[in-house]
């Protein structure tokens, strides 16, 4: 039997700071760094919520989970959910 397998990447630059008196960051910066930061809380929802809907023994509970908070959970929303196997890697 043939089978086909996809595959998808995605590179995602998150250059923003929590700490925006400390880099002195001030207008459209100041305003970049505040939508990444949202972002980055919205993707923390999504992964805790995507975890406990899983959480009875592997079960699936039907529980909305917030993809469209961010542009960034929509566009990953393939790969957050469903049969996928995602790998992130954040440095510092």
């Amino acid at each position: 039997m043939p089978s086909e397998k996809h595959s998808k990447i995605h590179l995602v630059d998150l250059a923003g700071s929590e700490r925006a008196d400390a880099t002195g960051a001030s207008g459209l910066r100041l305003k970049e760094s505040g939508s990444i930061n949202k972002s980055l809380v919205t993707l923390g929802n999504v992964i805790s919520t995507l975890a406990e809907s899983c959480e009875n023994d592997g079960k699936r509970r039907n529980i909305f989970i917030p993809y469209r908070d961010s542009v960034l959970t929509w566009l990953l929303k393939d790969s957050l959910g469903g049969n996928a196997k995602t790998i992130m890697i954040a440095s510092k």
